[in-house]
């Protein structure tokens, strides 16, 4: 199981901003698992807030900027996509200024400062999102196919036929190394003659050969040239890794770009998000019925003894059994007065756990064996009829080993808790 990231200390960069041409200082910070990518205006009163949201897109003109209210946070997409690259899922950004400072042009400088800072594991899962179908986003000859897919891949076509550059096209496998080797040192790029329109546009206030790559009708201006043959499509990928990294996790597709740009990537991102929040409510409203149940536990009657999973998500779980009159242990437990015993409460609750553990990728297979239960108490009785509804919070797990709390109600009263040790072996 892959683990969130976060950096190790506080960096900070300065620099000019592209567009805005203003110089800001921004400072990198650790956050607590879960968190997400966040930005901090310093420069603000009450130095206010905004999460990295595919929602909060407010302008992707030559760049993308996220807004709420007073909060503006322009060209995110190059940190956003170190981030992405780097694979940090938890971090403080702070800014004195709107717009992050250009660079060199490329994502490199936000790699070194997070190398620099160091990255640390944190104890929580990646929230990785995974297309189940494809989908694509068309107009006209523009257009963003998307597959499912295991890895994260990107092919990406650009085509300016009456530049020098022409047509150019890459595709990758997207990891931490070839982010780093292949992706983050291709830099932003522009063609001449629209300098004059851009910057009476207010844009590009602070551009330089030093922070972009100019194209004329004879080729590239800049005295380096290119840093590789195909430098220019290879941004694009940039730019859309880090558009993407809006939905605020890693991403497992197979998107196949052709001629687009910052307003087809944030459609894409917030297509993402909307699915993303349908996937939620899904598992909010009935995530797994009996026969899910049954794909994941070895029981079977007359010892199953969860009916319904109502909700799993980040390290918690929602169960339900419903106990009938036509229980056979009722016959004997006890003759004329029938009560739950308490030894198959603890199971029922028991069996909740055991199918958030055994429903982890790394678990499937294996069996969840009790190896210990603390702080058990009863405060009533479960009769005929009752619904046990069983809300468990895992605590700790590892390779072989879950923790857990769970704690069981009947029309919102609490009859039992328990904390629970599990031992996970192979079969």
């Amino acid at each position: 199981m892959q683990q969130q990231r976060t950096i190790g200390k506080s960096v900070s960069y300065t620099g000019i901003g592209l567009h805005l041409g203003k110089e800001v200082k921004v400072v990198l910070e650790p956050a607590p698992a879960n968190q997400g990518v966040v930005f901090v205006r310093e420069d603000l009163p009450n130095c206010p807030s905004i999460k990295a949201m595919a929602s909060k897109v407010v302008n992707n003109e030559r760049g993308t900027t996220i807004g709420d209210g007073i909060v503006k946070i322009t060209t995110v997409e190059h940190i956003l996509a170190a981030l992405s690259g780097m694979g940090i899922d938890n971090i403080v950004i702070k800014m004195n200024e709107q717009e992050f400072p250009a660079g060199d042009g490329s994502a490199l400088p936000w790699i070194k400062l997070i190398q620099t800072a160091g990255i640390v594991t944190q104890d929580a899962p990646k929230r990785i999102f995974k297309v189940k179908s494809p989908f694509w986003i068309q107009d006209e000859d523009r257009q963003l196919v998307v597959l499912p897919d295991d890895k994260f891949k990107i092919a990406y076509t650009v085509d300016f036929p009456d530049s020098w550059i022409r047509s150019q096209f890459a595709e990758f496998v997207v990891d931490e190394k070839t982010f780093i080797e292949e992706i983050a040192p291709s830099r932003t790029f522009g063609f001449m003659r629209e300098v004059e329109d851009l910057k009476k546009k207010g844009l590009i206030q602070g551009g330089s050969l030093k922070n972009a790559v100019v194209i004329d009708d004879n080729g590239i201006i800049n005295e380096e040239g290119f840093r590789f043959p195909n430098e220019p499509v290879r941004h694009k990928i940039l730019d859309l890794i880090g558009d993407l990294y809006l939905i605020g996790r890693p991403l497992k597709a197979h998107i196949i770009a052709v001629k687009t740009g910052h307003l087809f990537h944030v459609k894409l991102a917030q297509k993402l998000e909307k699915l993303m929040e349908e996937e939620n409510e899904n598992k909010k409203e009935g995530f797994l019925e009996i026969r899910d149940i049954e794909k994941i536990l070895p029981h079977r009657y007359p010892f199953l003894l969860v009916d319904r999973i109502l909700s799993m998500g980040d390290r918690e779980i929602v169960g339900v059994k419903n106990f009938t009159v036509n229980e056979p242990f009722f016959v004997g437990h006890f003759p004329g007065h029938p009560v739950v015993p308490a030894a198959l409460i603890i199971e029922s609750m028991a069996q909740v756990a055991g199918v958030y553990l055994l429903s982890k990728s790394e678990n499937q297979g294996k069996l969840a064996y009790f190896a210990g239960i603390d702080k058990a108490r009863f405060r009533r009785p479960v009769l005929p009829g009752d619904r046990l509804v069983t809300k468990v919070k895992v605590l700790n797990l590892r390779k072989t080993t879950g923790k857990v709390e769970a704690v069981g109600t009947v029309e919102g009263k609490v009859v039992a808790e328990a904390c629970f040790l599990f031992s996970l072996v192979e079969k």
